[in-house]
């Protein structure tokens, strides 16, 4: 008679091989970490020389002799720097104006951006209501139209109610091009703002308005800051809307549009850096409350 069939059972590997086969496996894991941090470090360099050569380059040529400018090859370093150039321009006959209209247009795009986008984003965010996903898509549909189906007929709008070549108007304009976008961002945020929260505030006396601002609001502050940055830079820099609403009342990127032109290459790039420099400002002033939407705290 035989016995019963037994099965073999594999031998365990020896302790040595297991803690080499460990340690193995964890440098294959600091290699490919090595590798993730090399090549998202790589593509932060490249985006930001990307974003950052032309700006150089600009600021180069706009605070550089016009001797200078006019060198061959041009020098990638300052050799012969002058504010002649931007003096020059800066001074010209409706700069100074049309720098003020921008600053009246951005900021009073961005507070009725904020005024009417930052509530219907929280109530895309907190509330179930009928056709509230057909509607984030017609949002997004009307960021699809060229400015200038807009402006054309705002323009006769306009011609009529006696806003025309007003910066009321141009700021209506921005507005409507920056909003969709403004409830989008904010509605993104709100939902990741704990509902939780806000009930706790009103279960310990709080009006719903009081919980709003004083609990769900400060938390949604990054993306709200983020909706600003978006709305100053988008009527900052705006300008074929900006030429068809106004003739005397011009922003400053219609000023530089209409008057240099015909101007010298040195006058075009002043133009140019005037142009950057102030939304350069505004994003360094708003980066704290941007920054800590990717969870990174200045200190």
């Amino acid at each position: 008679m035989t016995g019963p069939a037994t099965t073999a059972t594999p031998a365990p590997a020896p302790r040595g091989e297991a803690k080499t086969a460990t340690a193995t496996t964890a440098a294959a894991r600091r290699r490919r970490a090595r590798r993730r941090t090399v090549l998202v470090q790589t593509a932060c360099i490249a985006i930001t020389l990307f974003m950052g050569v032309p700006i150089y380059l600009v600021a180069l040529a706009a605070l550089s002799s016009r001797e200078a400018l006019n060198e061959f090859p041009l020098a990638l370093l300052p050799t012969d720097p002058s504010f002649e150039t931007m003096r020059v321009f800066l001074t010209s006959t409706g700069v100074t104006g049309a720098f003020v209209n921008s600053i009246e247009v951005g900021l009073l795009s961005l507070v009725l951006s904020l005024a009417l986008g930052v509530p219907a984003g929280y109530a895309v965010a907190r509330y179930a209501f009928r056709g509230r996903e057909p509607y984030q898509l017609f949002l997004l549909m009307t960021r699809a139209l060229p400015i200038v189906v807009l402006s054309v007929p705002l323009a006769r709008v306009f011609l009529g109610t006696g806003l025309y070549d007003t910066t009321y108007a141009v700021a209506l304009l921005h507005t409507a091009l920056a909003l969709p976008t403004t409830v989008l961002i904010t509605s993104a945020i709100f939902v990741a703002v704990p509902a939780e929260h806000e009930e706790a505030a009103m279960v310990f006396g709080a009006t719903p308005a009081r919980a709003f601002t004083r609990v769900v609001l400060p938390q949604a502050l990054p993306g709200i800051a983020a909706a600003a940055i978006f709305t100053f830079v988008t009527s900052w820099n705006e300008v074929l809307g900006a030429a068809i609403l106004t003739f005397n009342r011009r922003t400053l990127p219609a000023q530089v549009l209409s008057t240099l032109s015909d101007s010298p290459l040195a006058y075009r790039f002043a133009g140019g850096f005037a142009l950057v420099v102030p939304a350069l400002v505004f994003i360094a002033f708003m980066r704290r409350y941007l920054l800590n939407m990717w969870g990174t705290t200045i200190r």
